[in-house]
């Protein structure tokens, strides 16, 4: 087709990556079986391929011995069949990891699909899921992943996962928590700190993969709403509920 240029690539069923990137921002998973998948992840898929919820009746025993995360159950699909499955997410990096007799905590909405080799579970801090086993899972970022060892702290926005180490703790820088501001920060729950007066704090040993961005995907958002995702939900149809941090600010002064 002339019309895409000389440099256009074009691929089909055969010449698609496999089990590798297309680009920086899509994901080509070469199905043989079953994975998992988060809804509205799927941009295109070659061959015979079909999407089941979970909990319908013949996938009960994969759910139950892979899926032990009742919070977001409703979430996730099941690709099965042979062929190529594309994945994305909003135009942001995309990358596979492999796992091997490991455990990685990630950030659910950040996790796009996984082999029913691991198995997930619900961590315990919230935001997050922890995988186990061994497999292979693909995930999204805000920009590049970097991967660091503890002692470490970390913004809670640029924190994208941890792997074979223990529950990070949360750190508070001392003026955060301090005054008027820091009191009506805590009643309130507006005026989110920022990366320098709140942390995850990381000890022992183990891996920290973090994004190169302070921004966090919402699972809720398109890029294009970034901006404002640091409000709270419903905010932006509040009238002056955006400015209401501020506004405190002053008032207290």
């Amino acid at each position: 087709m002339s019309g895409l240029g000389s440099g256009a690539t074009v691929y089909d069923a055969r010449s698609l990556p496999q089990d590798d990137n297309v680009n920086p921002y899509s994901f080509c998973v070469a199905l043989d079986g079953e994975w998992f998948v988060q809804k509205g992840k799927m941009i295109a898929y070659y061959g015979r391929i079909k999407f089941e919820a979970l909990g319908v009746g013949a996938l009960d025993r994969l759910v139950t011995a892979n899926f032990n995360s009742p919070l977001y159950i409703q979430d996730w699909i099941v690709a099965q069949g042979k062929g190529q499955l594309l994945l994305a997410d909003r135009g942001f990096d995309v990358n596979s990891y492999d796992l091997e007799v490991g455990n990685l905590t990630i950030r659910a909405a950040n996790l796009l699909a996984f082999q029913p080799g691991l198995d997930l579970k619900q961590s315990i801090v919230p935001g997050f899921v922890t995988l186990i086993g061994t497999g292979k899972f693909v995930a999204a970022s805000n920009g590049a992943v970097h991967f660091v060892e503890p002692p470490i702290r970390v913004d809670p926005e640029a924190l994208l996962g941890w792997a074979d180490c223990p529950t990070p703790c949360h750190h508070f820088d001392t003026k955060y928590m301090r005054g008027a501001l820091g009191m009506a920060r805590r009643l309130t729950g507006l005026g989110g700190a920022s990366g320098e007066e709140h942390q995850y704090d990381f000890v022992g040993t183990g891996t920290v993969l973090m994004q190169s961005s302070e921004i966090s995907i919402d699972p809720n958002l398109i890029p294009a709403q970034t901006a404002q995702q640091n409000q709270p939900p419903g905010a932006q149809n509040i009238p002056g509920l955006p400015n209401l941090p501020g506004r405190l600010g002053r008032l207290l002064q």
